[in-house]
């Protein structure tokens, strides 16, 4: 009876530690974010950017904001667990302001497995960034 009663403690450890496994590591990891020539107001004024990361349905969240520049890079990564192949990758870069912030454009990329380095124009400028799936 001992056995038995060490098996389930066993099996129910390992399960926790699976579990603990699976919600530190994503199935989608966005890094690597910057962009080139981007523009700012019609005033001339250069861009303070950020971008906001869905993944599927699920919002990741959004970077810094970089002040006054055409081109911004980014440290932020993006963590989504629940995204899945096939699902849809968007980015949407914005010029932060007082009042309404610009938006710069959009990019939206259907996830793949494996690791992936990708680039779109937006309105001005082009926005690169890498995404992986395990």
């Amino acid at each position: 009876m001992a056995v038995f009663y060490d098996l389930r403690l066993m099996s129910l450890a390992v399960l926790m530690l699976a579990s603990q496994l699976d919600v530190v590591s994503a199935a989608v990891q966005v890094y690597g974010l910057y962009a080139k020539d981007l523009t700012g107001d019609a005033a001339g004024n250069h861009p303070d950017p950020y971008v906001k990361v869905w993944c599927g349905s699920s919002f990741g969240g959004m970077t810094e904001f970089v002040r006054d520049t055409d081109n911004p890079s980014w440290s932020a990564e993006f963590n989504f667990p629940q995204c899945t192949a096939k699902e849809n990758l968007k980015l949407q870069v914005w010029d932060k302001d007082l009042n309404f912030d610009d938006h710069l454009g959009t990019c939206v990329k259907q996830v793949q497995y494996g690791s992936f380095t990708g680039s779109c124009h937006l309105k001005d400028g082009t926005l690169f960034y890498s995404y992986k799936l395990k």
